[in-house]
């Protein structure tokens, strides 16, 4: 079955869950802050592992201590669906690994 977007309310209420994660205009996004590049450059790893896993993947922007995980499901018009939810709660678990997440990743 092919994902829905979801509405905005779905994904306000949604986002509660995900501290630190917010919704930018058809996507939803959120940046962690790392003690150096080597620990960033680490976690966009097994980010893409668990996106290939799931057939769903971010958008990831890698700077030196910063790493920003962007994501909407082109299929649906790049629009957010529960695919979307799913991956940011995969990260925020990859973030808990790395030390980073929470209110103040």
């Amino acid at each position: 079955m092919a994902p829905e977007p979801l509405s905005h309310k779905e994904i306000e209420d949604a986002l509660a869950e995900l501290p630190g994660w917010s919704l930018e205009g058809d996507r939803i996004e959120r940046t962690y802050t790392f003690e150096g590049h080597l620990a960033a450059a680490a976690m966009v790893g097994q980010i893409a592992r668990v996106q290939d896993a799931l057939g769903h993947h971010a958008d990831l922007t890698l700077s030196y201590n910063k790493l920003k995980a962007s994501v909407n499901t082109h299929s649906v018009g790049g629009k957010v669906t529960e695919l979307d939810l799913e991956l940011a709660h995969r990260i925020e678990q990859i973030a808990a690994e790395h030390g980073v997440g929470g209110t103040t990743g």
